[in-house]
């Protein structure tokens, strides 16, 4: 078994009025939200597609795809909880996740300890292996213009000392 898996997960959405924000498993009050098929929450999806990176398997959009309807509108925490459920299906354990959401406005930084929070529930993990950074665009582009909020998200998994299944 390879010792440790890297993954990189990414995920941008264009912002709208009469949409919810939803980042991290916040709702977030704002004049708009992810125009999304799901609930949009960027954090979510790029943790998703980050796990899912590291362990080899297909990403989010292949297996939540949106044309199908039973995601329409779907709370995103159910993609993460999958993802995690891989993980642990494939032997491994969270080493750390490094989350960095760009978007203009509004504020992350009175969310960032209630999104770590979120996440590391989600994960199964001490928080301590979670970090949330905030960053603007500086006004630059669509997400520098409030028009579309983005998230990069890093992930280290580690083998675990107990092995859920047989066979890898």
């Amino acid at each position: 078994m390879t010792p440790f898996r890297i993954g990189h997960g990414f995920d941008l959405h264009r912002l709208e009025p009469g949409r919810r924000l939803i980042i991290g498993g916040v709702d977030i009050e704002h004049d708009r939200g992810c125009d999304s098929h799901s609930d949009g929450d960027v954090v979510y999806h790029a943790v998703t597609d980050a796990i899912l990176g590291a362990l080899g398997r297909p990403d989010i959009g292949q297996m939540f795809p949106d044309s199908d309807p039973r995601w329409k509108d779907a709370d995103s925490s159910v993609f993460v909880q999958t993802a995690a459920r891989c993980m642990t299906e494939d032997g491994f354990v969270l080493g750390n996740l490094d989350v960095t959401v760009v978007l203009q406005a509004p504020r992350l930084s009175p969310h960032k300890e209630t999104i770590r929070r979120n996440l590391a529930d989600l994960l199964g993990c001490d928080p301590g292996r979670v970090n949330v950074k905030g960053k603007t665009h500086e006004q630059v582009d669509a997400i520098g213009q409030g028009r579309a909020l983005a998230c990069h998200v890093v992930v280290l998994l580690a083998p675990s000392t107990e092995r859920a299944c047989s066979g890898t």
